[in-house]
C-alpha cells in the first residue's frame, strides 16, 4: 500500500517495443510493468529483462564486428544509454566495425531471428581487445519476446573464435532446438566460467563442441538432464585445458553419441563424473576422456548389455589412469571396447572380461600401448570367437608377463590377428586347443615377443589361408614347439620357429579296421558343435563332412577319427 502512494501513475506495456517507444510518458515515480503478449507474466522494470545485451570494453580500443550475418538475422546495435528517452538503434552488418574506445564504453545489440539458420547460413561476431558480455542473448533472437521458442542452429557459431570474450551472455532457454548452441563459444580462450544452462528438453547436438578449444575455462555448468537427445553433449568441452571438474551427469538412458568426446583432451581433470546409465547407446562415450592426461579416477560402468561403439577409445591416453573400471558386460556389440584404454601407460592391471558372446571387434586395440600393463584377464572365456574380436588387443604391451587363458575351440577370421605383437616380456604363449584354424586367425599373434619361448599348439587342420602368417616372427631364437603328433608345419615365421625344438602331443582318436574289402565310412549327419578329423595310412589328419566318403579297399585296411 505504502508503494503506491508514492507513485504517481502505473505504465503498462504489451511489449518491450512499446515500452521503449513510450519512454517519455514515464516519470522516476512509475511502476512500470512489461506485459508480454499473450502471456500473464509481468516483469518489473529493473533495467535487468530488456529486449537487449550489452557488450563492456574492459580494454580500451575494443572492438566488436561481424564476420557472417545469417540472410534470416537483423541485428540492431546503439552506444546511446538505453535508460534514457529514444536511444538510436542502428542497423549491423558485415561491414560494421564498433569501436569501443575507452575500458568501461559499452554497446548494446537487439536483434530478430525470422527463420533457422543452416550449417552455412548464420550470423558470427568478431572481437578484438578484451570484452564482456551480459544479459540474455535471446534478445539478438527476438528482442520483443524473451520467452519465443529458439530456432534451429540460432547460436551456431555466433561467439566462436572470439577470444576477447571474457563473459558469456546469458542463456535461460529451457527448452532447446536442434543445433542451437552448437560451437557458440568454441575458441573463446579468454572465457573462464560458462553461462549457466537451465534447459531441460534437449534438442539433436545442441550443445555440440559449444565450448571446445575455451582454454581458460575451469568451471562447468550444472547439466540437469535426465532425458538425453541426439548427440547432445558431444565435444561440448574438447580441449578445455583448465577445467578441473567436470558437472554431473544423472542421466541413466542415453543416445546415440551423446557423451561422445565430451571432455576430449581436458588435461586438468583428475576426476571423471559418475555415469549411471545401465542402457547405452551407440558410440554414447566414443572418446569421452581420450586425452586426459591427468584423469586417476574412472566412473563405475555398470552396463551388462553394451551398444555399438559405446567405449570407443573411451579413456584413450589416459596416461596417469592407474586402475580401470570393472567391466561385468556379457552381451558385447561391434567395436564396443576398442581402443578403449589404448595408450594408458600407467594401467598395471587389466579388468576381467566376462563375456562368452562376441562381436566382431569387439575388443580390437582395447590395450594397445599400454606399456606398463603386467597383467591381462585372467581368462577370455568365449569358445565361440567373432571376426576380429581379439584383433591388437595386447599390442606393444611390452611388460605384460602374464597371458589370459584362450579357451576357444571355433575360431573366425582375423580373431588373434596381431593380439600380442610387440609383447616383449612375454615368455610363454597361451595354449591353443583350437584343432582347426580360420583365414589369419593367428597372423602376427607373437610378432616381435622377443623373450618368447614356449608355444603349445594344438590345431591338425592349418590349412586355412594366411592362418599363422608372420605369427613368430622375430620371437626368441631358442625355445620349444608343443604340436599334435602327425601334423606337418613349415619352418619359420608362419610356422615353428627356426631353432626350436619341437614335441609332439599325442591325441587318441578311434580306429576302424575294415572286416571286408571295400567297406565304406561316411556321415549321416554331423552337429553343427561337432569337428571331426580322419586319416588312413595315406593320408594325414583330414576334416570330415557330410559329403565324406571314406572308402577301405582291403580287408585290414583301417581310418583313424578325432574330434571335439
Amino acid at each position: 500500500l505504502l508503494l503506491f502512494i508514492m507513485l504517481k501513475s502505473i505504465n503498462i506495456y504489451e511489449s518491450i517495443s512499446e515500452y521503449e517507444a513510450g519512454y517519455d510518458n514515464r516519470t522516476k515515480k512509475s511502476l512500470n510493468v512489461i506485459r508480454e503478449k499473450n502471456s500473464k507474466k509481468r516483469m518489473f522494470d529493473a533495467h535487468v529483462k530488456s529486449g537487449f545485451i550489452t557488450f563492456t570494453a574492459e580494454e580500451a580500443g575494443s572492438t566488436i564486428g561481424l564476420a557472417k550475418l545469417s540472410t534470416y538475422q537483423l541485428l540492431e546495435y546503439t552506444t546511446d544509454n538505453v535508460f534514457k528517452p529514444s536511444p538510436v538503434w542502428k542497423k549491423m552488418d558485415v561491414n560494421t566495425v564498433i569501436t569501443l574506445v575507452n575500458a568501461g564504453d559499452m554497446v548494446h545489440f537487439r536483434g530478430m531471428l525470422s527463420g533457422n539458420n543452416t550449417y552455412d547460413n548464420y550470423t558470427q561476431f568478431t572481437m578484438t581487445g578484451k570484452i564482456a558480455a551480459k544479459g540474455n542473448c535471446n534478445a539478438l533472437w527476438n528482442y520483443n519476446n524473451l520467452n519465443a521458442p529458439l530456432k534451429v542452429y540460432c547460436g551456431y557459431y555466433m561467439f566462436s573464435g572470439c577470444t576477447s570474450l571474457t563473459t558469456a551472455p546469458e542463456l535461460p532457454a529451457t527448452t532447446l532446438a536442434s543445433y542451437c548452441y552448437r560451437y557458440m563459444f568454441s575458441g573463446c580462450t579468454s572465457l573462464t566460467q560458462a553461462p549457466e544452462l537451465p534447459a531441460t528438453t534437449l534438442a539433436s547436438e545442441c550443445y555440440y563442441y559449444m565450448f571446445s578449444g575455451c582454454t581458460s575455462l575451469t568451471t562447468a555448468p550444472v547439466l540437469p538432464v535426465t532425458t538425453l537427445a541426439w548427440g547432445c553433449y558431444n565435444g561440448m568441452f574438447q580441449g578445455c585445458t583448465s577445467l578441473t571438474q567436470a558437472p554431473e551427469l544423472p542421466a541413466t538412458t542415453l543416445t546415440y553419441y551423446c557423451y561422445s568426446s565430451m571432455f576430449y583432451g581436458c588435461t586438468s581433470l583428475t576426476i571423471a563424473p559418475e555415469l549411471p546409465a545401465t542402457t547405452l547407446a551407440g558410440m554414447c562415450y566414443e572418446g569421452m576422456f581420450s586425452g586426459c592426461i591427468s584423469l586417476t579416477i574412472t566412473p563405475e560402468l555398470p552396463a551388462t548389455t553394451l551398444a555399438e561403439q559405446c567405449y570407443w577409445y573411451m579413456f584413450k591416453g589416459c596416461t596417469s589412469l592407474v586402475q580401470a573400471p570393472e567391466l561385468p558386460a556379457t552381451t558385447l556389440a561391434d567395436w564396443c571396447y576398442y581402443e578403449m584404454f589404448y595408450g594408458c601407460t600407467s594401467l598395471t592391471q587389466a579388468p576381467e572380461l566376462p563375456a562368452t558372446t562376441l562381436a566382431s571387434n569387439c575388443y580390437h586395440s582395447m590395450f594397445f600401448n599400454c606399456t606398463g600393463l603386467t597383467t591381462a584377464p585372467s581368462i577370455l572365456p568365449a569358445t565361440t570367437l567373432a571376426q576380429s574380436c581379439y584383433y591388437y588387443m595386447f599390442y606393444g604391451c611390452t611388460s605384460l608377463t602374464q597371458e589370459p587363458e584362450l579357451p576357444a575351440t571355433t575360431l573366425s577370421e582375423y580373431c588373434y590377428c596381431c593380439m600380442f605383437q610387440g609383447c616383449t616380456s612375454l615368455t610363454q604363449a597361451p595354449e591353443l586347443p583350437a584343432t582347426t584354424l580360420a583365414e589369419s586367425c593367428y597372423i602376427g599373434m607373437f610378432s616381435g615377443c622377443s623373450n618368447l619361448k614356449y608355444i603349445k599348439c594344438l590345431a591338425t587342420d592349418i590349412s586355412a589361408t594366411n592362418c599363422t602368417k608372420g605369427w613368430v616372427n622375430s620371437v626368441s631364437p631358442t625355445g620349444t614347439f608343443v604340436k599334435v603328433e602327425g601334423v606337418e608345419w613349415e619352418t619359420g615365421n608362419s610356422g615353428i620357429p627356426t631353432g626350436w625344438e619341437v614335441e609332439e602331443e599325442y591325441v587318441p582318436y578311434v580306429t576302424f579296421i575294415a572286416e571286408e574289402a571295400g567297406s565304406t565310412i561316411g556321415l549321416a549327419n554331423l552337429s553343427s558343435y561337432q569337428t571331426l578329423q580322419y586319416k588312413t595310412s595315406s593320408s594325414d589328419w583330414t576334416s570330415m563332412s557330410e559329403t565324406t566318403n571314406i572308402t577301405l579297399d582291403n580287408i585290414g585296411d583301417k581310418v583313424y577319427v578325432r574330434g571335439i
